[in-house]
Parts: structure tokens; sequence; C-alpha cells
């Protein structure tokens, strides 16, 4: 800051400038309490604090005029220093207005304490540039202190993420999760992958942005070579996991089933990454690939609760639903998919097998004749005699 041009003020000047400070701060005070409802809404102690920041920065500036470079410090310091202690309770925006207010009663009063046209100007010009100072110190620390909030943000994002993939207490990740914003009743679905970049920046930038023109909330978390995303909302429409999966690096990209909320998204994170470490057993798996497709290379890297899903999802309907479908689907494999070889082997009309088939695909939602679906039918068959021979149902 450079002292403004002009003569130097005459001593009567100067004390009268001093006399005037506690007047000045307390019209101030009352003439934001006037034009500013929220103020007046606003704890005593808390106004207090505002009068106790006019009132340095009014005895800052009458410093200032004396002697530029002690009190230049001095007031760069108390202005930095005080938006930390009162940013808790009053918003950048809000700060804005009371500085608006407080410099415009500075330029009515006090240069009308100068003792002639020329420090009138003086008075005038000081006040303007004294003004901008405080307006650059004020964002200045408004501008730290969101930094700070951000990286705390981050680091306890990173911990609900953590807390996620670990299955920590839902109490603990709930409240957790409610500090970011999260909605505690919104579905959760746990994405996992490579990052697109080792810039930690550039990859919130790129998640932050497709999750925000999805309309979705989104926690994330880098952990070593992997980028990890709960996401909130349905997934089952518009393709959102499509979109989001742009957001990460190249290879596979695994989505875990979507659970009815964060506390748990465990069970989501737990089949996302074990799809990640079977994914390689299926090179032609789409992007991003779902964590229930991927059962089959999941149960054969040794996954139980893979297993464990497989007979639940398809040997198991297939043996209660009785009528042979068991057997059918077991035969047209065996056959290689061949509709009459299966009907010759079984004694039916094909038309039969066709119903069974056909029965078999709406109980399980896989269809024989698809050569995918047949992979996964052939492999739960198997984990289902291996589960019966081990007694396990």
């Amino acid at each position: 800051m450079t002292r403004p041009e002009g003569p130097p003020l005459s001593t009567a000047t100067l004390r009268n400038l001093e006399r005037a400070s506690g007047d000045l701060a307390s019209s101030t005070v009352a003439e934001m309490e006037r034009r500013l409802p929220w103020f007046r809404r606003m704890p005593a102690d808390q106004r207090a604090s505002v009068l106790l920041l006019v009132q340095n920065g009014v005895a800052g500036f009458v410093a200032w005029l004396q002697d530029l470079q002690p009190a230049v410090r001095l007031t760069a310091e108390a202005f930095r220093s005080a938006p930390k202690d009162i940013s808790r309770w009053v918003s950048l925006r809000q700060t804005v207005e009371l500085v608006r207010i407080a410099l415009e009663l500075f330029e009515q009063r006090l240069p009308v304490l100068a003792a002639d046209d020329a420090e009138h100007a003086h008075l005038t010009g000081a006040v303007l540039r004294y003004g901008r100072e405080i307006a650059f110190s004020a964002a200045t620390s408004y501008a730290a202190a969101a930094e700070a909030r951000g990286a705390w943000d981050a680091r306890l994002e990173a911990l609900v993420v953590d807390g996620v993939v670990r299955g920590d207490a839902e109490e603990s990740l709930l409240s957790r999760a409610s500090a970011l914003g999260w909605e505690p009743g919104a579905p959760a679905t746990v994405l996992v992958g490579n990052p697109p970049s080792d810039d930690p920046q550039q990859v919130i930038y790129e998640v932050r942005s497709r999750a925000a023109r999805s309309g979705r909330q989104v926690l994330l978390s880098v952990q070593g070579s992997r980028l990890v995303l709960v996401l909130g909302g349905d997934t089952e429409a518009d393709d959102v996991l499509g979109r989001m999966a742009q957001a990460f690096g190249d290879g596979a990209v695994v989505a875990g089933p979507t659970m009815p909320s964060i506390a748990e998204a465990h069970r989501s994170a737990a089949d996302a990454l074990s799809g990640l470490r079977a994914v390689v057993g299926w090179p032609a798996a789409p992007r991003p690939v779902r964590s229930l497709d991927l059962l089959p290379e999941r149960a054969l890297a040794g996954d139980p609760e893979a297993e464990w899903q497989l007979v639940d999802r398809i040997t198991r309907p297939l043996e209660e639903a009785g009528g042979a479908l068991l057997e059918t689907v077991d035969t047209f494999l065996e056959v290689g998919g061949v509709l009459e070889a299966c009907a010759r082997k079984l004694f039916v009309h094909p038309n039969t097998v066709r119903y069974r088939l056909r029965r078999a695909t709406e109980l399980t939602g896989r269809n024989a004749n698809d050569p995918r679906d047949a992979l996964v039918l052939r492999i739960a068959l198997s984990v289902g005699r291996l589960a019966r021979a081990r007694g396990l149902w």
C-alpha cells in the first residue's frame, strides 16, 4: 500500500479523527443493525465482535495516516485474522455487506473533519485506498478458510469412502457422510477402477463435473492404484453408470449392486472389488460391468459370496421349480445347445424342451441359448453340485 498523494494532515485534524473514531464505530454498527435484518438477529456477543472489528479498522486508519510502515503491518494482520474468527457465523456475502456499509460511513464522516479542501481530498482518497486493502484482506482470509475447509472435507470424504470399503459401523459412517451433505436415505452404488490421472485435483474435477451433469451425489477416494466412487441415486436409468465410467482411466470399471442407503454400501463395495479382481477372466466385459455379471469369474477366483449368489439365483430356483427344469438346462448345455439332441436324450418333444428353457429363463434371467448366459448357467450348476457335496445346501 502506498501513502496517498497530497499535503500532510494537520495535528488538529488527526486529533479530531482520533476523537471521532469511537463514535464512528458505534454509528457504523447502528447503521448495520438498521439496514441488515440478519445482523439484528445476531447474538449480542457476535455484534460486539463486529463493533470491535470496526473500532480496530478506524484506529488502524488513523495510525496509517500518521505512520505508514508499522501501521500497515498491524492493520493487515488485524484484518487478516478477524474473518477467521467470524467466518463461522458470517458468510463472505454478509461480510461484503458489512464492509460496504462501513466504508460508506467512513466516506461520509471522515472527510468532513478535514481543515480545508486539500485535506478533504486527501482523506477521501485515503478512505478509498484503505477500504480497498480491507476488502482484499477479507477476501484473502475467506479464501484461506475455504481452502482449509476444502482440505478437511477431502480428508473426511476419504475417511467415509474408506469406511464404506471396510464396512465401518453404521452410526459413524452416517454421521461423517451427513457432514459432507450426503442424504442418508439415498441409494448408493460403489464403482471401482483405475484413476484417470496421477493428479488428485484432476481426478476430483473429472468425477465431480460428471456427477454434477448427471445431478448425482458422489463421494470419491483414490486408494493406491484404484479409484473408488460412491454414487448416490438410482442407477438403472439414463446410463448414469456409463457416464460416470468415463471419469475413470483405462481398464475395467466394475459397479457393485445398488444398495438402499450408504449404511449398506459396504456390500456394494465388496462385490465391486471382488469383480475388479476377477474381471481379467472376461476380456470382453463391457465398461462398466456390473459385479453380478461377473459371478462366474468371481466364483472361479474363489469368492464364496459369488458362489452363494450363483446357487441362490440360479441353481436353487431351478431345482425348487420342479418339472425337470434343472435336468433340462444341464442336458441342453451338455449337448452344446442343440435342441433336438437335448429332446432325444430326455425322451421328450422339442417343444417341451423349448417350454422348459423359457421357464428357466423366467426364473433365472439367463437364456441358455446365449453364449454368455450359457457359461453362467454351466458354472452355476457346477458350483451348486459342489456346494451340495459339501453339505452347504
